[in-house]
């Protein structure tokens, strides 16, 4: 074989490796990873309620478990709890009451 055969599969190669790794950049960039599938056979426990993107880095998540929301920010190197136990909305009806009789702001207006 040639030089020039090998250096053509060598630039092939490098093409072809290239690609798979923008594909996975994007994949990871952009969220296109896709759900796992959920448990086979009885009721679900968990679900994502809503999902707000702050900016290119950062998302809240409103999860709910049991009954019970929890609000996650999730991060490229932390994630963290910002609120659990929350008693899931009746009514969309604006503002909801912390305990203490202050009214919590509605993070689904933005």
């Amino acid at each position: 074989m040639e030089l020039e055969t090998y250096l053509r599969f060598v630039a092939m190669l490098a093409l072809v490796l290239a690609l798979i790794a923008i594909c996975a950049w994007a994949i990871r960039r952009f969220g296109l990873g896709g759900a796992l599938a959920a448990t086979k056979g009885g009721t679900k426990r968990l679900a994502i309620v809503e999902v707000k993107v702050i900016d290119p880095r950062r998302k809240l998540v409103l999860l709910r478990q049991d009954g019970k929301e929890h609000l996650v920010l999730l991060g490229p190197t932390q994630d963290l709890l910002l609120d659990s136990g929350i008693a899931p909305r009746t009514s969309d009806a604006g503002a909801r009451k912390e305990p203490g009789g202050a009214p919590r702001p509605d993070l689904s207006a933005t």
